[in-house]
């Protein structure tokens, strides 16, 4: 099992046992909030369940049909995970609506707040592991599942904050609200988690940053070769792909240019991690004079 997967399996793990903490919450205290709370958990055990298939599928080798490797399909995962958080937001507002007209006060409402706290801390704890290990093994759909589950921290602090006020000021009003801006707040996450993942299916380019460092890591790397031009980089799940042409002299042996390349590939998967370079060599009369100038 592959680091990336049995993170996975731990997401999915830890997404069920805060979902039967939030459950047995609503289910004792009748909130509307507590209940715009767990819905939001049932959402992340779907989408850590996407996550789980996505990153296992990612990681199967490339084939015949898929000549660039599998790992897009985590893309695909983190649309599905944008999808199911705006349906809970609608299924949430549609219980707001209800609940504006039929207020009540909840039952047991220190019983229901202490069992969400400690889900909350949970979630918290697990969502800050998870950026980090999915940043740090390339996987989107673990990254998107971690910035849900942050933004279902918020909300959650938000909700046991409104259930307490209302078991102690007695305004059943803040049940709703609460559940309300729940469902607002979810949305918003929803439609930049998927606005990030439709990025990556359409191949966008790396950020500024990592592109200045590639154009950099080419220029120190390059010695020999005139200049670079026509760069190209996309992102496939956990892989980088770039590529450019690299004009060098005319008259420089077969052997010399290749030497040239595999410097700069090494130093470029140094400093990419898992990345897939292409460079074309060209003579110096196909020199456009722009681009990456070699140092």
């Amino acid at each position: 099992m592959t680091p990336t997967e049995s993170t996975a399996w731990t997401s999915l793990g830890v997404g069920l046992l805060v979902l039967s903490l939030k459950g047995a919450a609503w289910w004792l205290t009748g909130s509307t909030a507590l209940f715009a709370d767990m819905l939001e958990t049932v959402v992340n055990v779907a989408a850590a369940s996407a996550a789980l298939a996505a990153v296992r599928y990612s990681a199967m080798p490339a084939d015949e049909n898929h000549p660039y490797g599998h790992t897009k399909v985590e893309y695909f995962s983190a649309v599905l995970e944008g999808t199911l958080i705006l349906v809970a937001a609608s299924m949430i507002l549609q219980e707001v609506y209800g609940a504006i007209f039929n207020p009540r006060v909840p039952d047991q409402p220190v019983v229901g707040i202490a069992l969400s706290t400690v889900a909350t801390v949970i979630n918290g704890s697990w969502a800050t592991i998870l950026r980090r290990r999915g940043r740090r093994l390339g996987s989107p759909a673990l990254v998107a599942d971690s910035k849900y589950l942050m933004s279902d921290v918020v909300t959650s602090a938000g909700v046991i904050v409104g259930v307490g006020l209302v078991a102690a000021t007695g305004l059943l009003w803040l049940d709703p609200l609460m559940a309300g801006v729940t469902a607002v707040m979810i949305l918003v996450s929803g439609a930049r988690l998927l606005r990030e993942s439709v990025g990556g299916l359409m191949d966008e380019a790396v950020g500024p940053e990592d592109l200045a460092a590639i154009r950099g890591t080419v220029s120190a790397h390059a010695e020999g070769a005139i200049e670079a031009h026509d760069l190209r980089t996309r992102h496939a799940g956990r892989i980088t792909f770039v590529e450019f042409h690299l004009v060098v002299p005319g008259a420089m042996p077969v052997s010399e240019a290749h030497d040239i390349c595999d410097r700069i590939e090494t130093a470029l998967k140094e400093r990419l991690g898992n990345a897939v370079i292409t460079i074309h060599v060209e003579p110096e009369g196909k020199a456009k004079h722009s681009g990456v100038v070699v140092l």
